[in-house]
């Protein structure tokens, strides 16, 4: 082989290697397993992906049969953002009812249960936890995926989540540095820009990940967020200040960095995915995240191609990208070994604890109120739209925990434009219970309430999202997340069981 073609090739794996991309269908397909056989090292996985628990093991086992050491990820926060159990609800409540309970013991012990599930299944990097400070409570991103709006709270949480999920033998992706709670936009849709100065950002956004990093969090994952303070030109995941400068040099960090979605439109109606991609390893991070929207072999290429000519350019370091690879293989080694220790004969088993997340979602419940045991309710569910991080096939609410404990419940669902008149009309006579998600960024949805409570003043009231300084209503149940598990808690609360 002569050196050209020998230093082709292994541009070419490293390239790939940096990739993590997802792809359709809930097997592998044969162009996937042929670029693991090329030098992709990575897969990410999405809810399209998955039906089952044992559907997932045997494509995690397909994937391992091309690649013993492939890095599966999996965007598996629990709570309102789960893949794993997409079609019905995670067993998990999230980030914002672990903060509530504020109990770290029981956070680690959450996060060890649900790595154990992922393990099971093959799964072997979670891009969670969330690390972000919910400081603005309108954020339509962030929300219940954060521990909370207490800098220190969040920091605690993050380093047990870390802790319990990696002692599971599945790396964490602690994101979204430098932080994404102070955020008015979605960087699904737009660029986000956080105007604060550095002092903030040293002693608000930046203790979580500090304590995620003394925790040893295995991944960190960039946001999409302009940060001027920082680097007045370029978004985070493109900013060599923000990677390679504060993530690496000044906050030590040795592990690997991974972008957030690159086809994501702050990333890619900006800069563009080529572009982007490339711009993103010389600024210092390692992986490139791909596949939540284009998932074809033909995106693989593209990305692959990129990097390739930006070497042979000279716009992108040979040895970046090497190192960037480098550390991708590390962590997928990493994952091997921890595989292997946890299978070994004699290696200690840690037990499974089923029912956790329900355990947790209870404590996390707050009410305000009281009211009888209802009978017969009426429940009304005030569905926003949901972002794309949550996903619009997860069902969420209440109304059929409540049907399986209180015989006679009715339901119906109501969206922005409804009156309250068509909701008491519905009802009959019937108790209302209104479910509503973040009521405080939903004018309607506070007008519709406000009106129930007014025509009916038993009316119960649950907010699954971020909890209002003011509760209304005979009996106000804040779930603090609109997972499965939250939904049956209130439930609970409601019938009086």
């Amino acid at each position: 082989m002569t050196f050209l073609a020998h230093r082709t090739d292994t541009l070419t794996r490293d390239a790939l290697a940096v990739l993590q991309p997802g792809f359709e269908g809930t097997t592998a397909p044969a162009w996937l397993l042929r670029q693991l056989g090329e030098g992709l090292t990575s897969v990410g996985l999405f809810g399209r992906n998955i039906t089952s628990p044992e559907q997932l093991a045997a494509l995690t086992a397909q994937l391992r049969a091309e690649r013993d050491d492939v890095l599966v990820a999996i965007d598996e926060e629990g709570g309102d953002v789960t893949r794993l159990e997409v079609r019905d609800g995670s067993s998990f409540p999230g980030n914002l009812a672990l903060g509530a309970v504020d109990d770290t013991g029981l956070t680690r012990d959450v996060a060890h249960e649900l790595g154990r599930r992922l393990a099971e299944c093959g799964v072997n990097l979670n891009w969670a936890p969330s690390a972000d400070v919910n400081s603005n409570p309108d954020n339509p991103v962030i929300g219940v995926r954060s521990f909370g709006a207490d800098t220190h709270l969040a920091a605690r949480h993050t380093a047990a989540y870390v802790e319990g999920l990696q002692a599971a033998g599945v790396a964490a992706c602690t994101k979204h540095f430098p932080g994404h709670g102070d955020t008015n936009v979605d960087s699904h849709h737009a660029l986000p820009r956080i105007d604060v100065d550095l002092d903030t950002l040293q002693a608000r956004e930046l203790v979580p990940f500090k304590a995620a990093i003394a925790a040893g969090t295995k991944a960190v994952m960039s946001a999409h967020i302009l940060v001027p303070s920082l680097d007045p030109t370029r978004p985070a995941t493109l900013s060599p200040q923000i990677l390679t400068g504060l993530l690496r040099k000044e906050l030590g960090y040795e592990g690997l960095i991974v972008t957030d979605g690159m086809e994501m439109n702050a990333i890619a109606g900006t800069y563009g995915i080529e572009r982007g991609s490339v711009l993103a390893i010389a600024a210092g991070a390692d992986a490139i995240c791909v596949g939540g929207g284009l998932a074809d072999e033909a995106t693989v290429l593209r990305l692959r191609d990129a990097l390739v000519a930006a070497v042979r350019e000279g716009t992108l370091p040979q040895e970046r990208l090497a190192d960037a690879a480098a550390r991708v293989r590390a962590l997928a080694e990493w994952t091997r070994r921890s595989r292997t220790a946890a299978t070994a004969p004699g290696a200690p088993q840690e037990g499974s604890a089923p029912g956790i997340g329900l355990t947790a979602a209870r404590r996390a419940v707050t009410v305000t109120g009281s009211a009888a045991p209802v009978t017969a309710p009426y429940v009304a569910t005030l569905a926003p739209v949901v972002n794309f991080a949550v996903g619009h096939e997860t069902p969420w609410g209440i109304a059929d925990e409540l049907a399986g404990l209180v015989p006679g419940t009715a339901s119906g669902v109501y969206r922005e434009g409804v009156a309250a008149g068509d909701i008491l009309a519905a009802a009959g006579g019937r108790t209302v219970v209104a479910v509503v998600r973040d009521e405080h960024r939903h004018p309607w949805m506070t007008e519709a309430v406000d009106a129930l409570v007014a025509a009916r003043p038993e009316t119960v009231v649950v907010e699954m999202g971020l909890p209002r300084a003011d509760p209304r209503g005979a009996l106000y149940v804040a779930t603090h997340g609109a997972s499965r598990v939250c939904g049956r808690a209130a439930a609970e609360v409601i019938a009086g069981v």
